[in-house]
Order: structure tokens, then sequence, then C-alpha cells
């Protein structure tokens, strides 16, 4: 009978084609494709890892984190950021494929970092649609820059593909819409945030993708996570300014452009900056504050699984 080792924390540093791996003091790599991971969870079972850390890296991670937790492994999906301001503290500067591996096991041993929840299938594809819808985006604006400088031969051309570009944008709202109409859950969520002014179409569907923690975390979690929570800068006498940095930037700048409506046309938003504004904050200070308070209030919402009410902010 095979021996059972414990093993706290696993780092896996996850690259295009490759995975590596990092348990217990011992190095190795795999293929980062199904028969790689395969034979990375056969090797890992025996270890029964208490916490598996690996770093978002724009979907490459993917296939690893869904097999290791659909076979019951804790798998918590970090932000590299987070990591590399660990790495500082400690003084680790080098930066190598086994260095990183390494770093993660330090960074979960020492910060104990939550197990991420698997996303569902339509999860996975509301996220795959809302990515693809800004990499089209994206295009159509670079089009839309090379048509002002372009030579005369060269513009219809470019006009095809602008036509083209938004064609695609086209359906893929299309495609967006009725994934949302047709699972319940995204249905009822966005039927909440779509009930309270300010948040639009758009704003909701990148909320639903890009914030599913949305409901499920308290007020200072939700904010920190996002971005909006400000954070000290003082040091002995000295008070400095409050600042917000880190979080979710597509999350934070949806949530902007909602607030800025919310300040016009929401009545408890508009009280809020207004209220600020008169007691002499900067309007970028004011509405950083009331971005916070409208997410506050979105995340209530979602928790109570109630629609906007006149006076929402008793729900926060």
């Amino acid at each position: 009978m095979e021996q059972q080792i414990s093993v706290s924390v696993v780092g896996i540093d996850v690259s295009k084609n490759r995975l590596d791996v990092s348990i217990a003091g011992q190095d190795w790599a795999e293929s980062n494709d199904i028969i790689g991971i395969e034979a990375f969870i056969d090797k890992l079972k025996p270890l029964a890892p208490g916490l598996i850390v690996v770093e978002a890296t724009g979907g490459l991670e993917r296939a690893v984190v869904s097999l290791l937790s659909l076979d019951g492994f804790r798998v918590a999906v970090v932000n590299p950021r987070r990591v590399r301001e660990f790495a500082r503290s400690i003084g680790l500067l080098a930066k190598t494929d086994k260095v990183d591996a390494r770093l993660l096991v330090r960074f979960g041993e020492a910060i104990q970092p939550e197990p991420t929840r698997l996303p569902s299938e339509e999860e996975q594809q509301l996220t795959a649609l809302m990515t693809r819808r800004r990499q089209v985006i994206e295009m159509l604006t670079m089009e839309k820059n090379h048509l002002c400088s372009a030579h005369p031969s060269m513009q219809t051309s470019i006009q095809k593909i602008m036509q083209a570009l938004q064609q695609e944008l086209v359906e893929l709202n299309h495609q967006i819409d009725d994934l949302i109409g047709h699972t319940p859950d995204f249905q009822e969520k966005n039927d909440i945030l779509r009930s309270a002014p300010g948040v639009g179409q758009v704003t909701a569907a990148i909320l639903l993708s890009d914030l599913p923690e949305l409901g499920a975390l308290g007020r200072k979690e939700i904010a920190g996570l996002v971005g909006v929570a400000p954070y000290n800068n003082d040091s002995g006498r000295h008070r400095g300014k409050r600042r917000i940095k880190g979080g979710r930037p597509c999350v934070r700048t949806v949530l902007y452009m909602a607030t800025l409506s919310a300040t016009k046309y929401n009545p408890i938003i508009h009280s809020f900056y207004h209220h600020l504004l008169a007691m002499g904050k900067e309007k970028k200070v004011a509405l950083v504050a009331c971005m916070r308070k409208f997410l506050v209030i979105l995340n209530a919402m979602v928790r109570d699984r109630r629609p906007w009410q006149p006076f929402p902010s008793v729900l926060a």
C-alpha cells in the first residue's frame, strides 16, 4: 500500500506550454496539456496537499485549475501583483519559473489564501464572451485611429475591417444577452443590478462576468477586491492622502462610468456626491467615495436578492 505524505502547500508557475511545480522542496515540470496535467495529478494524490497556489495568467491556468478542482484539491488562484509585493517584502528579486513556483509555496504558507471557487460552465462562457467583446472593441478603436492618418488608398480597406468588427460586436452582444437570459442565476442578478439607476446593460454584464464574488463578500472585502478601498499613506505625524490601488481595472472602469451616471440620475448617489462636495472634498475624491458606496449598495442588493429601493443604503 502506497504511503501518504502530507504536504501543506504546492506552488505551480503556469506558462503557455509548461507547468513548473514546487512541492516540499522538490521541483519538476510537466507539459501544460491534458497529458501533463493528468500526470501531475497522479503524482500529487499521494502527497495530499492542503492547498495549491497558482497565479492568474490570463487564462493559461484555466485547464489545470479546473482539473485539480474537479479532483477535489483546494486551489487558490492569486493575483500576480500580490505575489510580487510579497516577494519584495521578503527580499526575493530573482525571477525564473522555478523560483516563481517556490515563491508561490512561500506565499501560500504565509498568506493562506482562500481556495478559488470553480466557475460553472455558464460563468466560463460569459467570461469568454466578455473578454472577446473587449478585444473587438480594442481592435475597432485601433482601426478608427488608423483611419485618421491613413493614405486615401487605404481608407476603404480600413472601413471594411471596421464594418466587420462592428457586426461582430453586435453578434457578441446578442450572444451575451442570450446567455444571461437563459441562465436563471444570471437573469436574476441582472434584473437586480439593472434596477439601480446608473447600471446599464454593459455594466451589469461586466459585473456578472468579472465580479462573480458580488453579493458573497462583506463591504470591505468587495471594495478591496475592486480597488476602491482607500489605503492610508501616513508616516509619523504626517498624514498623507488616502489612495486607491490594485483591484480589478475592468470592473473599476465600468463602475466609474456607472457612478458618473448615478451622480446625476440616482437619488442616493446624487445626494451623497453633492454632500461631499459641500464638505469641501475634491470632485475626484468625492467620485471615488461614491464608487465605493454604489458598489457596497449593489453588493447588498445581490446578497439579499432585492432590487433597488428608494433608500437602499439600509441594505449595506
